[in-house]
């Protein structure tokens, strides 16, 4: 299988493709539209939705979506709630096309109805800040109580809902508790459980399932041409069912990782030392290119997904060769209580190494080191 390349100007104009407020199209969740749908068309909408799912999979895609949807329909009135007006025929598609102008104003950011409330980027560390800002999320209140700019609605979409502070989940509480009229808050969420029960049994909650593999492979072959096509179908299986996550993966480099990963454990019950302090070695070089987080989350998949496996019975489709039999190996020299031991210590070794700020080679050969011994 050929190398995944990523060529410099296809990575942004997918990006800029496939981001949710300017993405016209919703692939592989048609039943999730159809509720959305069945609930407009009874005339008793929800003002709140929470739409959860695994990250990547279109969550923030379709609250865009059907933001675009509400904003292009008429005045709500008085009420809370939506729906055809007269008896008019009930709407069967939540599409809005590139050349209407509510879909304009709303991908130009630019819709005087529509707020969006998202974490910002911390400029000196050059990647998204940890938690939503407050400031951003108590701006919600005073925006859906106000008239409408337009004369219809107006919508508030939180991505990254999970995101909040307590702080910032009570101001939500607060809109929830007495919502105007006329106003419609979608809430996208990684981690709805993580939310204050509060607020989770205030919406109507929506839980999108992660993409067909065929699906997935699909979208990287419209979207990211530049993939080669033999990679394409790992990266689907890698990211179970997230476009967004097979992209990340595949611009930095997670696939050619995970085969130098998979090489290595190969080798078990004893690893090449040389080929470890040659792997750590590139995990840890000077320049911050985030190899070290993404071999890291990598492994720590990988071990998550062998001991689930290991607790049904049975191995799942191979990412690249080899990987059924070194778990049928695995298995054969532990059972699964040493493993899921094995995987958390893992895991709780790399999450200190970013909070303690270890030795990022020592902590990735500790890591091999664990394997080694529950393998000997």
């Amino acid at each position: 299988m050929s190398k995944a390349r990523t060529s410099a100007s296809a990575a942004p104009a997918a990006e800029e493709a496939l981001a949710p407020r300017r993405n016209p199209d919703l692939v592989g969740h048609d039943e999730a539209e159809r509720l959305l749908l069945e609930a407009w068309n009874s005339g008793r909408l929800p003002h709140a939705w929470l739409i959860g799912g695994t990250p990547g999979i279109g969550k923030a895609t379709l609250a865009f979506r059907f933001a675009r949807f509400v904003l292009a329909q008429e005045q709500p009135g008085d009420s809370l709630f939506g729906g055809p007006s007269g008896g008019a025929a009930p709407v069967t598609s939540l599409h809005i096309g590139p050349d209407h102008p509510v879909f304009r104003r709303v991908a130009s950011g630019g819709h005087a109805d529509l707020l969006t409330v998202e974490r910002q980027r911390d400029e000196k560390k050059d990647r998204l800040k940890r938690d939503i800002a407050v400031d951003d999320v108590r701006k919600i209140g005073p925006f859906l109580r106000r008239t409408s700019a337009e004369g219809g609605w107006r919508v508030a979409v939180i991505d990254g809902a999970d995101r909040m502070n307590l702080s910032g989940l009570n101001a939500i509480l607060k809109i929830l508790e007495e919502p105007p009229p006329g106003a419609l808050l979608l809430l996208v969420s990684d981690n709805p459980g993580g939310m204050l029960p509060t607020i989770r049994s205030r919406c109507r909650k929506l839980t999108l399932k992660p993409l067909p593999e065929e699906t997935v492979i699909d979208l990287l072959g419209r979207h990211r041409p530049d993939i080669a096509a033999d990679d394409r179908p790992a990266l689907a299986r890698l990211s179970e069912g997230s476009v967004g996550r097979a992209i990340d993966l595949a611009d930095a480099g997670g696939l050619a990782l995970y085969r130098e990963m998979i090489g290595l454990l190969s080798d078990l019950p004893r690893i090449d030392i040389v080929a470890a302090h040659a792997f750590g070695d590139k995990l840890t070089r000077k320049q911050d290119d985030g190899m070290f987080e993404t071999a890291t989350e990598l492994l720590v998949w990988w071990l998550a997904r062998f001991a689930r496996s290991l607790a049904r019975g049975s191995w799942p489709a191979e990412v690249v060769p080899g990987e059924a039999a070194l778990m049928t190996r695995l298995a054969n020299a532990r059972g699964l209580e040493r493993w899921v031991e094995v995987w958390e210590k893992v895991q709780r070794l790399f999450a200190r190494a970013e909070s303690a700020n270890l030795d990022r080679k020592q902590v990735v050969l500790n890591a091999l080191s664990a394997l080694e011994t529950a393998a000997a």
